[in-house]
């Protein structure tokens, strides 16, 4: 990891220009041309130093519905029913835990109904029991790593 692609990481968390050319002004900021920072984020993505670029959405505020889920599996089965629960389209993230519950992961719908419709469909599947954990109170944290 450069300097450049550090100063990338830590200009893009926050206040994404809004505009016609909003990798063009960032760009501009950092001293780099557009091609050469778009070449920078699509390696950065590649190599896996970052997972995900993009914009965080508000589900709710547009009309969805996201829970947070568990799954208590046998350790044997773990890899198995990663691939079921990732395999549907509505599972936003999914990862593994140190604790009885140990597969956590979130589901984003269009609607609450389909919440219960898409953890039904998954213990039908897997065999295991979803246990359901909607938000009852929301909590903003300003997170910003420093790379």
């Amino acid at each position: 990891m450069d300097d450049i692609n550090r100063q990338i990481i830590n200009t893009l968390q926050g206040n994404f220009p809004i505009s016609d050319r909003p990798y063009l002004e960032v760009a501009q900021k950092l001293g780099i041309t557009e091609d050469n920072l778009l070449q920078r984020l699509e390696c950065l993505l590649k190599n896996k130093i970052l997972t995900r670029f993009g914009p965080m959405y508000d589900i709710q505020k547009l009309g969805g519905s996201f829970s947070l889920c568990a799954i208590q599996v046998p350790p044997e089965r773990f890899e198995e029913i990663t691939r079921i629960v990732n395999a549907f389209p509505e599972v936003a993230h999914n990862y593994e835990r140190d604790h009885e519950f140990n597969m956590w992961f979130v589901l984003a719908t269009e609607s609450a109904e389909q919440i219960t419709q898409i953890n039904q469909a998954i213990e039908e599947k897997t065999g295991l029991k979803v246990y359901n954990m909607p938000k009852l109170q929301e909590f903003f944290v300003g997170l910003h790593f420093q790379a």
